[in-house]
């Protein structure tokens, strides 16, 4: 089955890439790349950086429910999560990260699974709102209104869904019973096991003064992306340069990221470029082969330089393929003895009612 969503995740690129390509001037391509002024990679890689590290500040904030860590402990863990889903397939990433942290804090990875859903949830709605502060000065094509509208119905459901797991009480045990009552009782306590641990990474839903700072932390987070948006436009100069101002880099961002919530190989490939092209040349009239270089150039500038830090990390941490493929089986369990994890508070995890034997 996963070998089949695989080849789904090549397929969909695929598309996307023929989208990207189609009606392309590649020799308009070769010399915008070899015209850029590649002097301007360097302080946007710079500010690329400084955003992920704003995001291990947010993920810092995220765990406090569940672990006390520090930002500079986490940063290499987030560059080793962006690495694996730079280069593995189905989002892998997001299962390494969360099995990094348990193997060096012991915290549960389902519960680090619950914050870093919880940090994507945060990434959506900070890019519909870019989306929506550019639609004051710049005209929303059709394709990029959909992409927004289908977005805010996911983010929204997905809101809504981790706020009522939060409010725990009879409700949410009424539920978990009627989904483990006809397992067998050995599988049905490690999903109950599975999904108090999820709860408990959504304490973070609980304390409002923490929600206020993820929500700062993610502003700040894609603002230092997207400034470096604006710097590789300015790569280019001429008209890219005058085309890419504040609101423009802000829906380029938006609607380039939305576009890899597509499901897609290692990368991203196609669906991001596909996006930027939909901004820069059906909103806003850039040449296609001109957005393509762009969008070639600023994708590169996103996958190399994290990767190249998530793989030395990788290796240091002496991680191995075989244990990131037993990942989906023992999700629920602790890869190590607690470090440096707090107490779980009353009331987050919720209480766990009898089920019937």
């Amino acid at each position: 089955m996963k070998s089949w969503r695989v080849l789904a995740g090549f397929l969909i690129s695929a598309g996307f890439i023929a989208y990207a390509l189609r009606g392309q001037d590649f020799s308009a391509i070769r010399d915008a790349l070899t015209k850029a002024d590649y002097r301007y990679l360097l302080p946007a890689v710079a500010l690329y950086l400084i955003g992920v590290w704003v995001r291990a500040l947010r993920w810092k904030l995220l765990l406090r429910p569940v672990l006390r860590a520090s930002t500079t402990d986490l940063a290499p863990v987030v560059a080793v999560g962006f690495m694996a889903n730079n280069v593995l397939p189905l989002r892998t990433g997001e299962l390494v990260r969360s099995y990094a942290l348990s193997r060096r804090y012991g915290v549960r990875k389902t519960a680090a699974l619950a914050t870093i859903a919880v940090e994507r949830l945060f990434d959506g709605l900070t890019l519909l709102g870019f989306i929506l502060a550019s639609a004051t000065v710049v005209s929303l094509t059709s394709a990029v209104q959909h992409i927004a509208l289908v977005a805010f119905i996911l983010f929204a459901g997905v809101l809504i869904g981790f706020f009522l797991l939060t409010l725990g009480g009879d409700l949410r045990d009424r539920l978990l019973q009627i989904v483990v009552g006809p397992l067998p009782t050995p599988v049905a306590d490690r999903v109950e096991r599975m999904a108090e641990s999820f709860f408990s990474g959504l304490g973070v839903l609980r304390r409002k003064s923490d929600l206020a700072s993820v929500a700062a932390t993610s502003v700040v987070a894609w603002l230092f992306e997207a400034s470096m948006y604006w710097t590789l436009a300015r790569a280019f100069g001429g008209g890219l340069a005058d085309a890419i101002g504040v609101p423009q880099t802000l829906l380029t961002t938006g609607v380039a990221n939305l576009a890899t919530l597509i499901p897609s190989s290692p990368g991203y490939v196609g669906p991001f470029e596909s996006g930027v092209i939909l901004v820069l040349n059906g909103a806003l009239g850039e040449p296609r082969e001109i957005a393509l270089s762009y969008a070639i150039l600023v994708h590169a500038a996103l996958f190399f330089p994290v990767t190249i830090w998530g793989a030395i990390e990788w290796w240091r941490q002496q991680f191995s393929l075989q244990q990131i493929r037993e990942l989906n089986g023992d999700a629920a369990q602790p890869a190590a003895p607690p470090v440096a994890a707090e107490r779980v508070p009353s009331g987050v995890a919720g209480s766990k009612a009898p089920r019937p034997r």
